[in-house]
Parts: structure tokens; sequence; C-alpha cells
């Protein structure tokens, strides 16, 4: 059995090194953005609770900050809770906020997000998370707010058209205080006022979904215009290397032609 397992990984390993052979003189995506999907059905066929598969997820999550760092990726946006989860069994939402308060507590100090600058923004309606988490956000935000080498955003609490109607009112609220004017209005004027206006580049060249579902699900409406989208049959859980790699790699065989 070890020698079987060994031989899988000796395979692995050289898959691995021959994709990133084929993509690391191509051109890669400056922001990936991924929809972190199948981590319930992932714990649902291992016959665990749901919460297990959202724990094992993050541990994925840990891995890919690593990827992107030597994938030099400026810009991650991943999508981990939708305004729609809060539908969910209560106790689960539980031990995702647990979960949640945790894995933020340890980016405050972890020595990866100081030590290359990086940025971290969660991006959604933080006001209706629970209060503890809410202030340890704050602190996680205002520790980096200051880095600009790469940018992590949580997309948590959040939707697409929630993102579109608030900038949508904060605008309307500027106009009727007369510090805008309908005239004022344009893309380039509301593209201000969404959620990832933090970002010197707010529209992925890249997004991936895992677990095989095939839409967007609210995602970045308004800033996936023009991404290059690409699903993979992997619950987030079981997500590698080689799977973004894969994904790089049909990216790099796009034409992107931007409506011309």
């Amino acid at each position: 059995m070890l020698k079987k397992l060994l031989s899988i990984l000796g395979v692995y390993k050289l898959y691995e090194k021959w994709l990133w052979i084929q993509v690391k003189n191509g051109a890669k995506p400056e922001h990936i953005a991924i929809i972190l999907d199948g981590n319930r059905r992932w714990a649902s066929e291992q016959e665990l609770n749901p919460w297990l598969g959202h724990r094992k997820g993050a541990e994925t999550v840990e891995q890919l900050l690593d990827w992107c760092q030597k994938l030099d990726v400026k810009f991650m946006t991943l999508y981990t809770f939708s305004t729609e989860n809060f539908k969910r069994p209560s106790e689960e939402i539980k031990e995702i906020m647990r979960l949640a308060e945790e894995k933020f507590q340890k980016l405050l100090t972890d020595e990866r997000i100081h030590r290359n600058k990086v940025h971290v923004k969660v991006i959604g309606r933080v006001n209706l998370l629970p209060e503890s988490l809410q202030r340890l956000i704050a602190e996680v935000e205002k520790a980096t707010e200051n880095y600009d080498n790469q940018f992590l955003n949580f997309a948590f609490a959040y939707g697409g058209r929630a993102e579109i109607v608030d900038a949508a009112k904060t605008i309307a609220e500027k106009v009727k205080e007369g510090e805008l004017t309908l005239d004022d209005v344009n893309e380039k004027t509301f593209e201000k006022y969404l959620y990832t206006a933090h970002m010197p580049n707010q529209e992925p060249d890249l997004i991936i979904r895992t677990s095989g579902e095939e839409r967007l699900s609210g995602f970045l409406i308004w800033q996936s215009a023009y991404s290059e989208l690409v699903f993979l049959d992997v619950y987030w859980p079981d997500f590698r290397l080689i799977d973004l790699l894969r994904a790089i790699r049909t990216f790099q065989t796009r034409k992107r032609r931007y409506g011309t």
C-alpha cells in the first residue's frame, strides 16, 4: 500500500513539474478570483459533518496563498460565504463563523502576510456578521491597510447584486447631498463605490469555480465582464497546485479580445 502511494505521489510531482514548465513563461493572470465550492459535498462523501468540509477547505486556502505567491499573482479574490448562505442550518452557520474567527485571528500574526506585504480585505455586507468577527476583521484590515505587494480579498457575506445596490445607494446619496451630479455618474464613477475599489485592478483576469458547477452565482457581477472562466470538476477541499496550474494553462490558451 505504501509503495503504491509513493508511486502515485511520484507521478503527481512529475505532472506538477511538467505543468509548471508549461505555464512559467506564459502570460500569467494578475488577478485570480475563485469560487470555493464543494466543501459540503466533500464532507458528505466522507460521511462527515458539513463544517468539517469547511475546515478542510480553509486549510486549502492557506496552501493557495503559497501557490499564488510562487506564481506572482498580485490579486486574489475568494468567494467564501454568500448572503444566500445565511439560509443554511443555524448550527452550520455558527461553525462557519467560529472557523472564520479562528482563521482571521491566525492571519493577524501570519508571517507570510507581513513578510510579503499582503493587503487583506473582506468584501461584502460585513455588518451582517457577528460583532466579534466584525471587530477581528477590522483588526486584520487595519494591520495590513498599508501593504500593497499583494491583495487578498475574502468575499464574505457577499452578493454581487447586493454590491451593485450598495454602490448605487451611495452614489444616489452623494447626488442628493450635492457631492456628485448626474453627469458625474458613469462607469468609472460607479467602480469607485464597489467593494473592490481599494484595488488598482478590480477585474479578475481569471475566475475559477470548483465542484463542477458552471455558473458564477452572483460573484463579481460587475467586475467579471471580461474575465476568463474555468470550471473544474474537483471539490474545493481537494484542490491542488496542479488544478491551479491547469486553470492558468487554459487561461494562457485563450485569446482575450475585450469586445473587438
